[in-house]
């Protein structure tokens, strides 16, 4: 089962300048909860973002540069040979970022997604949710607190 799982604010922010605008520790306990012992399927500049590798996870990395090829990921070309690297693991994840979002919400079966409540500048975006297409099959609504500077939903989709 295709699984996209992203952090998007209200106006569907990602993030700018190849980084996330806000901190959520319990979203990045989350992500690592739903993601660990799994392929993570990400384009070249979500890999770049990260100081090291993702402890417990496979790394795909989707990009058109021929002599990019980062130690410990598996580097591919296009979504179709990611999808066929990760063919193994019952639920590979889409992790970003806004591009490869864009080419694989069609075939994902499901989202995972932290709606974070606020609207923020940013060069990045998650696409728009088709509500005819996917249904919410969860939602877990946090406030703000000393930790988190933004109150967020953990919202579940799953294609109608």
């Amino acid at each position: 089962m295709l699984t996209m799982i992203a952090a998007a604010a209200e106006n569907n922010a990602l993030g700018k300048d190849n980084d996330l605008v806000w901190h959520l520790p319990d979203d990045f306990k989350r992500f690592k909860k739903l993601t660990s012992g799994h392929h993570i399927i990400m384009g070249r500049k979500t890999f770049e973002s990260f100081p090291n590798l993702l402890p417990n996870r496979t790394h795909i990395v989707i990009t058109r540069n021929q002599s990019f090829k980062p130690e410990g990921a598996i580097v591919v070309n296009s979504l179709q040979e990611a999808l066929e690297a990760a063919e193994a693991d019952q639920q590979p994840f889409i992790i970003g970022g806004g591009e490869i979002y864009k080419m694989a919400i069609d075939k994902a079966e499901k989202i995972e997604l932290t709606r974070v409540h606020g609207t923020f500048d940013a060069d990045t975006f998650f696409p728009k949710i088709n509500e005819e297409e996917w249904k919410v099959s969860s939602e877990e609504f946090h406030e703000k607190d000393a930790k988190h500077q933004y109150s967020f939903t953990y919202i579940t989709y799953e294609r109608k």
